[in-house]
């Protein structure tokens, strides 16, 4: 007697099929997995023995073997106790294997037969229905998940008894046995406006003074160029890093399905959840080990990165990570995508997200404040050497936050410019991007290679001695240079003129200054260290 039950896995964030096979012949009583299985998969042999014998459906005495194919693919921390269960039902006679065919079975078992939720849902239901498959049996509390699958049925069941009544019903009368989970994805998308629902209670008209870091941000949004803050404590950088996602567009159902497929298989989607419908904003702690930040792990799993994907990761108090961390970051900012080679092979998880960091400019953070700051020449130095070159490369602006003055405080917020404000003039120049770019496969000013820089970022005569003159006083790399344009390009963008201008270009490069003030600054005479960073730049740009 034999039958084969289709199920789900995912190596990385990839979803494959899985056939289920199972043979139950006379011989010696026995259950034996195989198929290239790690210890925790092969332990469903007792959970599905013991929730069979609970659910009345006792195993005679016969030789089981399971086979999990392809076997050429380790499994690992995947649940396949419903499949196996069903498999056996079915070569033991008690389910028609013609119940089973064209359908996807997904679950975990408790040894009282309940079918409890598992990771990467979502990614797995998409693959079967790209291969042709119509129905789904999923957990209960997966069933939302897995019904925003347009044109998939998907049955969510509770426990074992459950799912053999449905699959033992007559065909007609399934759909009464369990009524098929349905979603409206369209819905969950029509009635928010754009960025509402992602203000999450904060606003930028709540942020007095700091027009210089608010214009940053709303340039660095605009074009998804990744931005550092740098300021004194209590300058207010982690309130602004905060309401990012406030001004950025709302997800649209294509990025929604990507960043919900990565939390799916993170298991991070909330009990009765379909959709992850807020940008992702991410914030680790400064001690987080390298495996978390980049994914990978024994049974390998999304790193925080990939987590942040179609949003925000924020660094805060960027200084405080380890640099060995840090500098994980240099080919997620470049290929927007992390490649993680283990042991079990080589996975690759997407990250295309938008880097805000925030810093002290030294540790006890009043540099260049004489009056407050006591830390050394060398404290300094060591301190900022924390975050190196090729990543300060990679960060496309760089902005100083001031102390705030008493009366910007005093103020209020009345002459503050809301969140929706910004993301008007934000969404306005996004436009301008996406008809740009319509037939270029990307999306932003700051993805342009260089031949595409050499299209949309002609200079005039003018503007083309500017940049050279920048490129000179300021040292720049190559890179450092196409990032100034793209820059350029963005503020051009927001306002509305079709020819990067000569002051377009003096405020992006004004961007790449705090980088000579800080790490790469030349010796001084002690009045110009103890005139202010800011007066400096006034004075430069």
């Amino acid at each position: 007697m034999f039958s084969t039950v289709v199920s789900g896995a995912v190596k990385g964030i990839l979803p494959y099929l899985m056939q289920v096979e199972v043979d139950a012949s006379d011989g010696l009583p026995m259950f034996n997995m195989v198929g290239f299985i790690s210890g925790d998969v092969r332990e469903a042999s007792e959970r599905v023995r013991v929730a069979l014998k609970n659910a009345g459906f006792p195993m005679p005495p016969m030789r089981i073997t399971v086979n999990l194919s392809p076997a050429d693919i380790r499994k690992a921390g995947i649940a396949v106790d419903l499949p196996v269960a069903l498999g056996i039902l079915c070569a033991m006679g008690e389910i028609s294997e013609d119940a089973l065919k064209d359908t996807l079975v997904i679950g975990e078992l408790g040894l009282d037969g309940e079918v409890k939720a598992v990771n990467g849902v979502l990614p797995m239901v998409t693959h079967a229905w790209k291969k042709g498959f119509k129905t789904c049996i999923l957990p209960y509390d997966n069933a939302n998940e897995g019904a925003v699958v347009r044109g998939m049925k998907v049955i969510g069941v509770r426990n074992l008894l459950e799912t053999i009544s449905y699959l033992t019903a007559e065909k007609s009368e399934r759909d009464k046995v369990i009524e098929p989970t349905k979603i409206d994805v369209q819905m969950m998308f029509k009635d928010a406006e754009p960025g509402e629902k992602y203000l999450r209670g904060m606003d930028f008209s709540e942020i007095n003074g700091q027009a210089a870091v608010k214009r940053a941000v709303e340039i660095a949004v605009s074009g998804y160029h990744h931005i550092l803050i740098v300021g004194p404590p209590g300058s207010g950088k982690s309130m602004i890093a905060k309401r990012i996602p406030g001004i950025m567009p709302p997800l649209s159902e294509d990025e929604s399905l990507e960043v919900s497929s990565i939390y799916s298989v993170a298991g991070m989607i909330k009990k009765g959840e379909a959709l992850i419908t807020r940008r992702p904003f991410m914030s680790p702690h400064h001690s987080i080990t390298e495996p978390a930040l980049t994914g990978g792990g024994t049974i390998p799993h999304p790193g925080v990165i990939s987590l942040a994907h179609r949003g925000v990761l924020f660094l805060d108090e960027m200084t405080e990570f380890k640099r060995n961390t840090l500098n994980l970051l240099r080919q997620p900012l470049e290929d927007r995508e992390v490649h993680v080679a283990r042991s079990g092979g080589t996975f690759s998880y997407p990250a295309d997200m938008l880097l805000v960091g925030a810093m002290n400019p030294c540790p006890c953070g009043y540099y260049p404040d004489l009056n407050k700051c006591r830390c050394s020449e060398s404290e300094i130095s060591r301190y900022l050497g924390r975050i190196s070159g090729p990543i300060l490369d990679r960060i496309d602006i760089s902005v100083e936050a001031s102390k705030i003055d008493v009366g910007e405080l005093s103020h209020g917020n009345q002459c503050n410019e809301s969140s929706a404000e910004i993301r008007k003039r934000v969404l306005g120049a996004m436009d301008i991007q996406k008809r740009r770019f319509k037939d270029e496969g990307i999306r932003f000013n700051s993805e342009m290679s260089p031949a595409q820089i050499g299209r949309y970022c002609k200079l005039g005569l003018k503007e083309q001695r500017l940049m050279e003159q920048v490129f000179n006083t300021m040292d720049l790399s190559a890179r450092a240079y196409h990032k100034v344009l793209r820059v350029a390009r963005t503020i051009a963008d927001l306002d509305g003129s079709e020819n990067i201008e000569t002051r377009h270009i003096t405020e992006a490069a004004c961007y790449r200054m705090t980088d000579s003030r800080y790490w790469n600054k030349q010796e001084s005479s002690s009045k110009e260290r103890t005139a202010s960073p800011i007066i400096k730049n006034r004075r430069v740009c």
